[in-house]
């Protein structure tokens, strides 16, 4: 969708050269916004400007025209009415501490990171409140691979906010004919699913380097979901935002393909690569390995039953084999299916 003689066009910034800053940034300056995206890198953004393409994320996509790529904080926020944060969550609140001075009172402030602060289990959502005062917070989160987006194959996505306003503004600046966005007003829940299903895809890339099979995968997929509902039953949220596009539809996109950086981790530990190999050849950042350590964490401190994240934690992180951990899983207490409530049940 182009913008049309009714619409104003907004001002938007979108903070991150990675895959899916660069693919979010594309979209809105595509429909006819006014778009800055930022990039920490000087000689990077040097580059995506002068050859219209972010060759170390999208290589092969062009760049929309009106694009403007800066690694000037103060010339990308600039009378700004939206402002999309995507930064791996190791460097979310340093950005956003930056930018804080920048904006204007009322700035809508979108997150796109899935993951959870290492030191204070906060979400990204969290931080910017914690940054910032008198904005505008919400979260973007679903099955959304960023190659994908800019392909043109058609797209769903949520926004979620307390801010009916700002729900409906980022519809209108993200919608085209191959992206779809939906709203929701639990953003606690949305951002939380975000997160946990990072960890799931680990373990089904493991079980694909193993040669498992489809059930496999079917199972590992239905029992991740359980898992995750308890955990948010646990933590406030709404169990239901999980069986949406935020939650079941992520989580089958991520456990599904090896575009999935976490998925290419668990792949490469399941061929047995050590875990520092495998982050490495990744080259990006894979944030399920930092959420599995403190989701383990967070599940033992409330007494929450997630068989799989133990599992998964034991392989990366406590050197145990595979093939134990396994039988382990398979020995288990066999428990109600559909039961997620946040205590094992007998």
């Amino acid at each position: 969708m182009t913008q049309t003689e009714t619409s104003t066009p907004f001002s938007i910034a979108v903070l991150g050269g990675g895959s899916f800053g660069t693919a979010i940034a594309n979209i809105v300056a595509g429909n006819g916004h006014d778009t800055r995206q930022w990039m920490r890198d000087p000689e990077r953004a040097e580059s995506c400007r002068n050859l219209r393409e972010n060759r170390y994320y999208l290589p092969g996509v062009t760049l929309h025209p009106e694009l403007k790529i800066t690694a000037d904080l103060e010339e990308a926020l600039a009378g700004c009415q939206i402002v999309f944060v995507a930064i791996p969550s190791k460097s979310f609140r340093e950005v956003v501490r930056r930018v804080a001075p920048l904006l204007s009172p009322g700035t809508m402030l979108i997150s796109t990171t899935k993951g959870i602060e290492h030191d204070s289990f906060h979400l990204m959502s969290d931080i910017l409140r914690e940054e910032t005062t008198d904005m505008r917070v919400g979260v973007l989160s679903g099955p959304n691979f960023a190659k994908e987006i800019v392909a043109g194959h058609y797209t769903a996505t949520v926004i979620a906010s307390e801010h009916d306003e700002l729900c409906s503004s980022i519809q209108k600046a993200l919608h085209s004919e191959t992206f779809r966005v939906y709203s929701s007003n639990d953003v606690f829940g949305v951002e939380l699913a975000g997160a946990l299903k990072n960890i799931y895809a680990i373990v089904t890339g493991m079980a694909v380097a193993l040669d498992r099979g489809q059930n496999t995968i079917s199972l590992l997929i239905t029992r991740a979901l359980a898992e995750m509902m308890r955990f948010a039953e646990a933590m406030g949220a709404d169990p239901m935002t999980f069986i949406g596009l935020a939650g079941v539809g992520d989580l089958i996109l991520t456990c599904s393909s090896d575009l999935s950086r976490n998925y290419r981790v668990g792949y490469l530990v399941g061929r047995g690569r050590a875990l520092e190999e495998a982050v490495a050849e990744i080259g990006q950042v894979a944030e399920g390995v930092n959420t599995v350590r403190l989701i383990k964490h967070k599940a033992d401190e409330l007494g929450v039953y997630m068989p799989l994240v133990s599992a998964i934690h034991a392989i990366l992180f406590e050197e145990r084999p595979i093939p134990e951990v396994i039988r382990d899983l398979m020995s288990g207490a066999q428990t109600f299916d559909v039961a997620y409530s946040a205590k094992p049940q007998g």
